[in-house]
Parts: structure tokens; sequence; C-alpha cells
């Protein structure tokens, strides 16, 4: 495997000993220095787990137009649900991809009132809020949108989210002693952890034209697990201001920081552009990336980092188009209602106009 771009880090060496777990932790703080990317094996995941999670998505997508269709997210004010093909969008440009978006499951928190305001409904984030008007991100908690006709689906993705949320919980709680935090840092600071699932389906092309699968982006929140077909190719990272490759690896997650975790180091961790290239017809690909992020109503402190680490500090990526916020529930809410404009304008028609006068 020296042939690979990125490196890799075996999970398991937490439990060798504690000379093996401070190997692992340096590591760590090394790879999401340099590039921010790493491949994770050691995670636990049995390969019958991922079988299941393999055989169910393709399940999924091979249900008839109207199953899937029934739970199209456009019906989500959550932004749940079913996403045709060219659905979703990067950086205003056209995803080539189809998927389903899963996130905690909980009761609606928010419903559209008259003069297109907003109204509580129950808790916002971990806390319980007041009688005042729920926050824009609160628009975000709610049901998911599972499919009557495969109802395998919602066991397999609970028994996936469980077992990754644990992964995500060891590998914060690393970085926290490899950054000179205590080692319940991040557990203080995230509440309860705002997930998402995506379990994605590249279709082939047969011209390179859309050649994006997913543009060229940074992940919004701190940490996200990807598991990828094996065999399938696709996925590029940005290292040196070239796109290198980044081709699965049997038993390993793929495994990056986002936007928050950069943030919050200051600019020591770093969070990197990524893409995925839409595969030949006609094959085809199918990944599910976890996403592991605070609770909405969180915001992740900056940490104090020894003198030496702030000394390599960067300071953080400006964009004056894409902010990052510290409230975690401001880069989600922000990040949805670019990705899906049409969900975003059927559901959330103020929040669109509000952003387009700030643009103004």
């Amino acid at each position: 495997m020296t042939d690979l771009n990125l490196p890799i880090l075996d999970l398991s060496q937490l439990d060798e000993s504690p000379a093996a777990a401070a190997r692992f932790r340096d590591e760590l703080r090394a790879a999401t220095h340099d590039v921010g990317f790493f491949y994770l094996t050691g995670t636990g995941v049995s390969p019958e787990l991922e079988a299941r999670l393999h055989q169910a998505a393709r399940d999924f997508f091979a249900l008839p137009e109207a199953d899937k269709l029934a739970i199209e997210n456009l019906k989500s004010p959550h932004f749940r649900g079913y996403t045709r093909v060219g659905g979703e969008r990067t950086q205003g440009q056209v995803d080539w991809r189809e998927q389903i978006d899963i996130g905690p499951e909980r009761d609606a928190i928010w419903a559209p009132a008259s003069g297109g305001s907003a109204r509580r409904a129950s808790d916002v984030g971990s806390g319980r809020g007041d009688d005042a008007a729920a926050p824009d991100f609160s628009r975000l908690i709610g049901p998911n949108l599972w499919p009557d006709a495969q109802p395998e689906l919602r066991e397999v993705v609970s028994e996936w989210h469980d077992h990754l949320s644990g992964v995500a919980r060891r590998l914060l709680r690393a970085w926290a002693l490899s950054l000179g935090a205590p080692e319940n840092y991040f557990d203080e600071h995230f509440g309860e952890p705002s997930t998402l699932i995506k379990i994605v389906r590249y279709p082939g092309k047969e011209d390179p034209t859309p050649q994006q699968g997913v543009g060229a982006h940074k992940d919004s929140g701190v940490l996200t697990l990807l598991w990828v077909e094996p065999g399938k190719g696709g996925l590029q990272v940005e290292r040196d201001g070239e796109w290198v490759d980044a081709p699965p690896v049997p038993g390993a997650f793929v495994v990056n920081i986002g936007e928050l975790l950069e943030y919050a180091t200051q600019g020591y961790l770093i969070a990197t552009k990524h893409r995925v290239i839409s595969p030949r017809y006609p094959d085809d690909r199918i990944s599910v990336p976890f996403f592991f992020n605070p609770a909405l109503d969180k915001r992740l402190p900056l940490i104090e980092l020894p003198v030496e680490l702030a000394a390599q500090a960067r300071g953080v990526t400006r964009d004056p188009a894409n902010p990052i916020h510290a409230l975690y529930g401001e880069n989600a809410l922000k990040s949805r209602l670019r990705a899906h404009p049409d969900v975003a304008g059927i559901h959330h028609p103020d929040l669109v106009a509000a952003r387009a006068g700030a643009v103004g």
C-alpha cells in the first residue's frame, strides 16, 4: 500500500499499550495537521455488518422509482429522505448522484407559522427552549423518511450509526489528548451529537461531462467517516494544489475533518477540499458517509494549544462566500440551504429571502 496518497492509521493501537496509543495519537495529529485526511483500520466494524449495509444500499436504489419518490426530500422540511439524481448541488453546480439522508430520529420542534416565521414545538438541541421563537437551525430537527418497501433499512442503519458513533468518540478523545487538552474535552462541548448518514449512489456516465459526482468542497462540521464500496474509485483529495486519488482500502474508512475542527484549532488542523468523479457507464458506485458533529445549539470553543503546536497554526481559511460559524447549527443550516435549494424554496422561503437580502 505504499502507493497510497493518504496515511493509514490503526485505531486498535489505542488498546495495545500506552506506547502504541501515544504513537496513534501522534500519527492522528500529524495526518490532520498535514492533509486532513487518512485511512482508518481497526475500527471493529465486522465484514458482516459492512455486507449488510452494502446490500441494504443496493436494495434501496433498486426499488421502483415510485417507492423512492414516496420519501423524496421535497416532502421533508428537515432535509431528510431521498434525493433524486441531480437534486443536490455543490458550489451551485449539480451533483450527479442519488441518495437518502438520515439524521437523528426526533420529533419536529419547528413548524411554519403565519408570515413565514417559526414557532417552537419542543426542545432545541440538548436544552429546553423557552417560549421565544425557535432559532432558524431548529428547522433541521425532525423525523426521518423511511421506505415502507424496505423496513430492514432502518435496522441496519441504526446499527451502523451506533458503531460509528463509538468510533467517532474514540477519535475525538485521541485528538483532544494529542492537542494538549483533557481527554473529555470534546465530550463536554458536544452535547447530544448531530449525526447524518448519507447512503449515496453515483450512476455511471457515458461521457466525462458532467464529471461532478459531487463537487469540490470542505465538510462543514467536525468529523466524517466514509465507507466506500470495495474496488470503486472516484474520490479525490486536494494535496499541494493537485487532485490525488483516494481509492478504497479493504477494511478501512476514509476519515476527514471538517471546517469546525479547523476553526477550533485556529488552523493547526486543516479541513481539506475533496470531490468525487462520476464513474463510467455501466459502472456505478455506492458510498456511505457518516458525519459526526456537535448538537445544533453548541459552540465548539477554541482549543488552547501547547505553545509548540500553536506556533504551527495557520489560521482559519477565510472565504467570504462561505463563512465558518462557531455555532454548529448555523453551519449545518447554511450547508443544507445551499445544497438543496428546491427543499429550501418549498419549506423555507423566508430564510431564502433573508439570505438573498443579506447578499444583496
